[in-house]
């Protein structure tokens, strides 16, 4: 089936959820009204429906190809990238002076969202260029801006992101490649890299690669890390790409999904590098392309369950089976009339629509944090990357895995398109920090640094606004009460934790998964309910949309079907900690 970019909950979500208010009246988005929004996605999803959804199906069927050291990509790509390229879509948030549109983050977030259910692998190259950029706007020498970023924003050069070795998984500190100063200034970089995204590959004239390596003189760990530039083909002084560098692709990895994406092994060979910013600090660097890079995977997770609902939801309006259980007709119906085809079809929209609200969101506090001199809005919104990584990762898992229940038997027949959103989905919790490193960073470094502070005034925003709802109808004082119940489990175990971190690490850190999950849930649930208060005043003013009614109906069910399950979480953190360390297994 055609996918059908969902522009109308994007649009809802920019207006209501995005804080477009306060983001509409920093100067740097002053010249942006809705309308102009509007127009820019409509744009993009005609792009994304009709140049770029089509080549998913084949570009996993043929996938990546390696061979005599060259990648070589599914037949459609290179003409689809080259109108990416002449449309300007890579340069749709980053700075005019650089050749970007300058739009908002939340704006690049549904882009993000509708290039990746359209085509994920296809996705994965302008988002890890996104990362790049990020990175060398923040930390990238006034030369080095001035070489890289206009090529990269114009999408004529790609990025990648370089971390991990054989040896060294999320474990940076064990990062082997050297980086040897070499006289004129440059660097020689020489060690292997593996599980490099869009690595090598045929779409651009040219590679950069931001390369984590150490220096001779260095400390052990992580402290003693670099990062560099090093062009897969050198650039000369006036901008033009030159020879070859050496940087070679020995092999690409044969996927379980997302197989039309190449995830390369890349030797340096004494490659030329050039140093970004300090010696030693090349982690701290790379964390900021990193946590672009986690929020943009959790927008993968939403995209990736767009996509399997509109698929599952296709089917079973189609599919004929059985008759009803109450007994209304005699013969065989639509499985979209029965109780538990429905229960499922709306546990995929509601997580999909509950994750697309905290992006928005999460989003709209990025632009504030980048603009304003706002501490309380950055750690609100350093809060909740996190939170949109693991929990829309782990629950686009979910999701596709009820695309298939969905589809039945025909779900597990890669024919139907079903099992390729599954096998896609599947990526998602690990790469860019798995759960577990997500869950470690929420309770490490944003609850345990400031005592839970910024935990405390997450929570206090979500009580306003059951407050709200409670001066309601019937339909959102149940939104509220659930509401009410699953913060309360977010505070109950916020105190235990806090009160654990401090005299048994390891039982706090034995619940750090469940945090992330309660949270995620909680966020997710407030968002929807703060969704459901736009459209009720819609409503009320007369916009009587079947659209408003379905995002009332989809918070409700979040809140009376998925809300609930904080409580499970929260019974896992206080209670279930030493079940699970004193558990042994057997040799």
């Amino acid at each position: 089936m055609s996918y059908q970019p969902p522009v109308q909950d994007l649009m809802f979500c920019v207006e209501h959820l995005s804080h477009w208010e306060k983001v509409s009246s920093l100067a740097a988005y002053s010249d942006y009204d809705l309308e102009d929004i509007g127009a820019v996605l409509e744009g993009y999803a005609r792009f994304c429906g009709e140049q770029i959804a089509p080549l998913s199906h084949i570009g996993d069927t043929l996938g990546a190809r390696f061979g005599n050291g060259r990648v070589t990509m599914p037949e459609g790509d290179a003409q689809a990238y080259a109108q990416f390229v002449e449309m300007g879509w890579q340069a749709l948030t980053h700075p005019v002076e650089y050749g970007g549109m300058g739009l908002p983050r939340t704006v690049g977030a549904a882009a993000v969202e509708m290039l990746n259910a359209a085509d994920m692998s296809f996705g994965l190259c302008p988002l890890l260029t996104d990362g790049a950029i990020e990175a060398l706007l923040l930390t990238g020498s006034d030369d080095q801006k001035a070489m890289y970023l206009e090529p990269l924003i114009a999408g004529r050069w790609s990025g990648t992101m370089n971390l991990t070795e054989p040896q060294a998984g999320s474990d940076l500190g064990r990062v082997a490649t050297k980086a040897v100063q070499r006289a004129d200034g440059s660097y020689g970089i020489s060690g292997t890299k593996i599980f490099i995204t869009y690595g090598a590959h045929d779409l651009t004239e040219n590679i950069i690669h931001l390369v984590l390596a150490r220096t001779p003189d260095a400390p052990a760990g992580p402290k003693g890390l670099s990062l560099f530039i090093v062009p897969q083909k050198l650039v000369e002084a006036d901008g033009t790409v030159g020879s070859e560098n050496t940087v070679n692709c020995v092999s690409i990895e044969h996927k379980l999904g997302v197989r039309a994406s190449p995830t390369a092994v890349l030797e340096y060979n004494d490659a030329t590098g050039f140093l970004i910013g300090d010696e030693n600090r090349g982690l701290e660097y790379m964390f900021i392309m990193m946590n672009a890079a986690r929020f943009s995977v959790g927008v993968q997770g939403i995209a990736t369950s767009e996509r399997a609902y509109q698929r599952a939801l296709a089917y079973a309006r189609e599919r004929v089976q059985s008759r009803p259980v109450n007994g209304q007709a005699k013969d065989a119906v639509a499985i979209i009339e029965h109780p538990d085809v429905r229960r499922m079809l709306m546990r995929m929209r509601s997580l999909t629509q509950g994750g697309r609200a905290m992006a928005a969101a999460t989003a709209g506090l990025l632009d504030i944090a980048h603009h304003q001199d706002n501490p309380e809005m950055a750690a609100l919104a350093e809060f909740m990357v996190p939170l949109v990584k693991g929990f829309c990762s782990e629950r686009a898992v979910e999701v596709a895995s009820l695309g298939v229940q969905i589809h039945g038997g025909m779900g597990f027949i890669e024919e139907t398109g079903a099992a390729q959103h599954y096998r896609d989905a599947r990526i998602l919790p690990i790469y860019e920090g798995t759960t577990a490193i997500q869950a470690n960073d929420l309770l490490g470094r944003k609850v345990m640094r400031d005592g839970g502070e910024t935990a405390r005034r997450f929570a206090a925003r979500i009580k306003a606004t059951e407050a709200e709802l409670a001066d309601g109808d019937a339909t959102a004082q149940a939104i509220s009460t659930s509401l009410a119940q699953a913060r309360g489990a977010f505070e109950t175990a916020l105190d235990w934790l806090l009160e654990n971190c401090r005299k048994d690490i390891d039982a706090a850190f034995a619940g750090s998964v469940p945090f992330l999950m309660l949270a995620g849930t909680l966020a997710a649930g407030w968002k929807l309910a703060k969704g459901a208060l736009a459209a009720q005043d819609a409503l009320d003013a007369g916009q009587k949309t079947q659209f408003m009614s379905q995002k009332i109906a989809t918070a409700l069910f979040f809140a009376q079907h998925i809300l609930p399950e904080c409580m499970t979480e929260h019974t896992r953190i206080l209670y279930g900690s030493r079940s699970l360390l004193d558990a042994a297994f057997a040799e």
